[in-house]
C-alpha cells in the first residue's frame, strides 16, 4: 500500500530484478526494498566522512586510485558503475557520433546492415548474398 508522499516513477528493470530477488531474502516487498536501498544510498552519499571525501577525491581524480583502502574501492566502484549506467541510459551514442563526423553501420529492425552517415542519410548495405 502506498503512503500519500509515494510518486509513481519509473525505475530500471535490472534494479526491480535485483530489489525483487533482495527483497525476498530480507522479506521485503521489491518496492521497500527498493526504498531500503535509496535510503542507505542517500544516508552514505550525504555522510562527509574522510573516506567519503578520498573517494570524491578519486572520482574527480585528484587522488590515486591506489591511495583507496578496499571498503573505499568498492564505493568507487559502484559509484563508477552506477554513473556509467545512468550514462548509457541518457546518451544517444548515434547523435554523439555523427556529431563527431563518424559513419556508423547497425543491424535495423529486419536484420539488414544499415550505414548511417553524419549528415543523417542511410542506407542498407548490398551483402551480394
Amino acid at each position: 500500500m502506498s503512503s500519500p508522499t509515494d510518486r509513481v516513477t519509473r525505475v530500471a528493470a535490472d534494479l526491480v530484478e535485483s530489489a525483487t530477488v533482495e527483497g525476498a531474502r530480507q522479506s521485503r516487498s521489491a518496492k521497500q526494498q527498493l526504498d531500503h536501498w535509496a535510503r542507505v544510498g542517500r544516508a552514505v552519499s550525504s555522510h562527509q566522512t574522510a573516506s567519503r571525501r578520498r573517494v570524491e577525491a578519486a572520482l574527480a581524480g585528484t587522488l590515486k586510485l591506489t591511495a583507496l583502502d578496499d571498503d573505499e574501492g568498492i564505493v568507487f566502484g559502484a559509484e563508477i558503475t552506477a554513473a556509467i549506467e545512468e550514462r548509457l541510459a541518457t546518451t544517444n551514442y548515434g547523435d554523439v557520433l555523427a556529431a563527431r563526423g563518424i559513419t556508423m553501420v547497425a543491424l535495423d529492425d529486419d536484420g539488414r546492415i544499415v550505414e548511417y552517415w553524419p549528415d543523417g542519410s542511410s542506407s542498407v548495405v548490398d551483402t551480394g548474398a
